[in-house]
């Protein structure tokens, strides 16, 4: 008996339980979501915010490794994404922040501006506000699934906002939610609510499950079937997944196909299908079914980058709780579950900034002034109103787990985090074989764009003037950490450059490797739907589609993008209806 729901949906992250929550809404839709990870119910490290790392390994992480990246000393880097129900929102940073409106205008499509993306970023979001935040009531939402607050602030985070407001980034409270500047302060809203954080899992489970969606975990998604229709067309018919034991099965969809499974494992379910460029699926003997060559192509991520310091005082940072404690994930991990406080029930993150720093390449850097630029934009592509760094300080040691520098009792220190917007290097994924259990191959290309490596050298030679110079900070910090380290004595852009070569990473932000095109862009493979161009009843749903990367973090947007989604879907449907003289997809199948 062939087992048919109207949406199969695949992939169980960010965006796959925000269609199917949204789609459900229709108690007569029957909708099957598939993941290839766990149920995430019980997964104290996923719930506790401040435990995002120890999902990075293991069965509950991909387990992607780049290839030795030239532009990084040859440096291969972890790709952490969350591999469990609720996916990389159950393993990020918890932050919000949403980018600024030019950038969804620069995508250049009918529904994807950035007016419409904030809203449907604003959709997403139960948002709660605290006395003690000047929130901008507008750019809220009260009514979402996702559970949104301002964080905690430790004493660290001020004496930041006063060193970034004495750098030229004025302070404005809630500019993360609301896009309004490129150039300032505020506070980064968190996916987190008492003490626990809010997931896309939370839009199909607890109070929001419902009995017409079935949720599938531990199989991965081999490929979409399809079926060619005498004119040559192709349509999805279904899926072919597999259980932890390899065992084969094939669901059916009636309405559609929706491949949830984000930037990197997106387009290999594509072409495992037979769908992407010719000449990689015939290297691996994949039939053809459609050459689409922008599958897999135009893959980018925020270079992110931790600039350690040492602080002089005690009680600034959250180094007490963190790093002297020797039991201090057991210890965090008892009062979480005795009360949801404690150092793992937030995230180590303080005071936020976006900044413009064209006009100071401008000024001081010939290689860049000489560089080409479209009217109105920066050699990065950017406007005015697009920042092209984001800036954030950490609240005590920590960061990616490379970093194994911890202070002592008696010592403290922090992180500067520094990350480029608008980066001009772009990567690729491919497959390494057809075995759907092989991780993807990655290749993000890091700093292969020379702009790239200038904008970031001058992104973290600012940063370390706001700590170094800053009137909050400069008093209080000795210099860079490790002892004996001496990157805070570093002044020029070229002083910078080796430094970010050898400890630039992932932002953990990929996007761009199912690119959202016009119909002449050979590079496009969805269109302003979402619908796989030239196969019908398949879409993509999630950070793939994104032609460029907006500012800040993809977290949110990812949220928007779905919401949107299952928007057109559910369009689609009632259209379908309407055509069917109110028979649905069901009478034409």
């Amino acid at each position: 008996m062939r087992d048919t729901f109207d949406y199969v949906i695949c992939g169980g992250g960010t965006c796959g339980p925000v269609v199917a929550g949204r789609l459900s809404e229709d108690s007569n839709v029957k909708i099957l979501i598939l993941e290839a990870g766990q149920d995430s119910a019980n997964m104290d490290n996923m719930h506790m915010a401040g435990a995002w790392t120890k999902n990075h390994y293991g069965p509950t992480d991909w387990n992607i490794v780049s290839p030795p990246q030239p532009g990084l000393n040859g440096k291969e880097c972890r790709l952490p994404r969350g591999r469990f129900l609720g996916g990389s929102s159950g393993s990020n940073g918890t932050i919000c922040v949403r980018g600024v409106p030019q950038d969804y205008d620069d995508w250049g499509f009918p529904g994807w501006s950035g007016k419409e993306m904030f809203w449907a970023m604003k959709k997403a979001e139960n948002f709660s506000p605290q006395d003690w935040f000047p929130h901008d009531k507008d750019a809220h939402g009260y009514d979402g699934p996702l559970h949104i607050e301002p964080a905690e602030v430790f004493p660290i985070a001020d004496c930041f906002f006063e060193s970034f407001q004495s750098k030229g980034l004025p302070y404005t409270p809630d500019m993360f939610s609301s896009g309004v500047t490129a150039n300032g302060c505020g506070h980064a809203m968190r996916t987190t609510w008492k003490g626990t954080r809010s997931t896309a899992a939370d839009y199909i489970t607890k109070d929001r499950e419902r009995p017409n969606v079935t949720i599938t975990c531990d199989v991965t998604v081999d490929k979409v079937v399809l079926d060619r229709g005498s004119d040559g067309s192709l349509q999805a018919k279904g899926v072919e997944y597999l259980d932890s034991n390899g065992i084969r099965y094939t669901v059916f969809a009636s309405r559609e196909v929706l491949l949830a499974g984000g930037t990197y494992n997106t387009p290999t379910m594509l072409l495992r299908s037979g769908i992407g460029p010719k000449s990689e699926l015939e290297a691996l003997n994949i039939p053809v079914q459609l050459d689409l060559p922008g599958v897999g192509k135009n893959l980018q991520d925020h270079q992110l980058i931790f600039v350690y310091y040492e602080v002089s005082e005690p009680d600034l940072t959250d180094d007490a709780r963190v790093n002297h404690d020797p039991n201090a994930y057991e210890t965090g991990h008892a009062e979480w579950k005795e009360n949801k406080s404690g150092w793992l029930a937030t995230f180590p993150f303080g005071a936020f900034g976006f900044a413009r720093l064209n006009d100071r390449l401008d000024r001081d850097h010939p290689e860049w002034r000489a560089l080409p630029r479209e009217p109105g934009r920066d050699p990065m592509g950017l406007a005015e109103s697009q920042p092209n760094l984001e800036f954030f300080n950490t609240v005590c040691y920590g960061g990616p787990p490379e970093y194994t520098d911890y202070p002592k009792e008696g010592q403290w220190a922090l992180a500067m985090c520094c990350f480029l917007c608008g980066q001009q290097s772009r990567g690729e994924v491919t497959l390494k074989s057809t075995d759907p259990f092989e991780p993807p191959h990655a290749d993000p290309k890091y700093l292969s764009d020379k702009r790239d490596l200038i904008m970031m050298s001058e992104g973290v030679r600012f940063a370390n003037e706001i700590v170094m110079e800053g009137a909050g900070t400069k008093n209080i910090i000795k210099g860079a950490w490790p002892p004996g380290a001496t990157h805070h004595l570093n002044k020029t852009n070229e002083d910078w450059q080796p430094f970010v070569q050898k400890y630039a990473s992932t932002s953990y932000h990929p996007g761009g490797t199912c690119k959202l095109g016009k119909a002449d862009d050979p590079m496009a493979v969805v269109d302003q739907y979402l619908n796989v161009r030239g196969v019908k009843g398949l879409r993509v749903v999630d950070c793939s589609i994104m032609p460029t990367l907006m500012s800040g973090h993809t977290q949110m947007p990812a949220y928007g993008i779905a919401e949107k989604a299952a928007e057109y879907i559910k369009q689609a449907a009632a259209s379908a209806k309407s055509a069917n003289g109110g028979e649905g997809f069901n009478a034409r199948l």
